[in-house]
């Protein structure tokens, strides 16, 4: 795995590694919340079970990470790394974003398989990184095992409530992803661009306006004629007269 390097530099450092635990155990708790929203709505009783004990399974995980990570800080001195590396490591994102009440079973299902596997593939490379921290590493064991049966069950429902048109429901929700990304990029990107905008205007534009002003009002004060002179002067080269107020 080409990316295994820059996993092992993430997760090397103790602070960084307890709070990344913490968001973890954010995110699995509000997935648990969802599905079992999910639970509510659906009208297929093998699918409501199925999803309550998804839901079940999504709180104990987001326990399993809690523990761990404050565990960890308890043991850790105070100083913190200021970098946590979130889209090196993003974990599981879960249902992100996602409207239980706007989807049906067919897209919830297609959409939960997908980010089963994407969370299995990365809790699999967190695993194999943290060889140095065993209780860490029997963390995402346990979690693992869950996220196969997840990933699993909800390829099969697909299938049965989907026969004919799973495949494309697997391809919407890899678009629906795919477009996820993009925005989440492109918020960084204009996040960052912003900054940088900002900056120069500050401190490259700004200056360059104020030195100019300056220079402006030298030349206006060291002048010679009453137009360069400060202030109001009344003007003297037309004849006063009492019939207007010009």
């Amino acid at each position: 795995m080409l990316l295994l390097p820059l996993h092992r530099w993430v997760w090397k450092n103790p602070h960084r590694r307890a709070r990344k635990l913490l968001v973890f155990a954010e995110t699995e708790a509000d997935g648990g919340r969802d599905l079992a929203r999910a639970a509510e709505v659906t009208t297929d009783p093998l699918l409501r079970r199925l999803y309550l004990r998804h839901s079940v399974d999504e709180r104990r995980h987001a326990e399993m990470f809690r523990h761990r990570g404050e565990t960890m800080l308890k043991a850790l001195s105070v100083r913190r790394d200021g970098l946590d590396a979130n889209w090196f490591a993003p974990g599981e994102r879960g249902l992100d974003d996602l409207v239980v009440e706007a989807d049906n079973d067919p897209a919830l299902l297609a959409f939960l398989h997908l980010s089963e596997r994407a969370a299995a593939t990365r809790f699999a490379i967190y695993r194999e990184v943290l060889a140095g921290d065993p209780e860490t590493q029997a963390v995402f064991t346990g979690v693992l095992r869950d996220e196969v049966f997840h990933m699993s069950y909800t390829k099969k429902q697909l299938e049965r409530v989907s026969p004919r048109r799973h495949g494309l429901k697997l391809w919407a929700a890899r678009l629906h992803r795919i477009w996820k990304a993009y925005l989440r990029v492109a918020t960084a990107v204009a996040g960052v661009m912003g900054t940088l905008i900002l900056f120069v205007q500050y401190f490259v534009v700004l200056p360059c306006f104020a030195l100019a002003a300056k220079r402006a009002e030298r030349r206006r004060l060291t002048g010679d004629s009453l137009r360069d002179a400060p202030g109001w002067t009344a003007r003297t080269d037309r004849p006063r007269t009492l019939r207007t107020q010009y």
